[in-house]
């Protein structure tokens, strides 16, 4: 996985782009500007990104230009996230066994009497 594709989802406009195309099959570049009170060179800059990164394919069909989610790119992007979650599970349940560990050996705070 390319790390441009990791500055490309540090943008909110660009993970919101893809939330929008995650909820439809395609979209066009004016209804992907729709909502953002953003200029249409701007979200034009967001697409060239967002393809730059593979993260979007786009299709001529006629004059129109329709963006889609790369579902490849995106799958890569999941089974990254859940290989680094798997890691910090094993990390965490290493340290609570050092640290259940540590605790047996240790005798109980006794209160000291006076």
């Amino acid at each position: 996985m390319a790390a441009d594709t990791f500055s490309a989802l540090a943008d909110p406009t660009r993970r919101r782009i893809l939330e929008m195309l995650a909820d439809h099959e395609e979209l066009s570049a004016t209804q992907i500007q729709e909502p953002f009170p953003i200029s249409p060179q701007a979200v034009s800059q967001h697409l060239k990104i967002l393809l730059e990164a593979r993260l979007i394919d786009v299709q001529k069909r006629a004059q129109q230009r329709l963006y889609r989610i790369n579902t490849d790119t995106m799958t890569e992007v999941e089974e990254w996230s859940k290989s680094v979650r798997q890691r910090w599970s094993r990390r965490l349940d290493t340290l609570e066994a050092v640290l259940k560990a540590e605790m047996a050996k240790s005798p109980p705070n006794q209160e000291v009497s006076e």
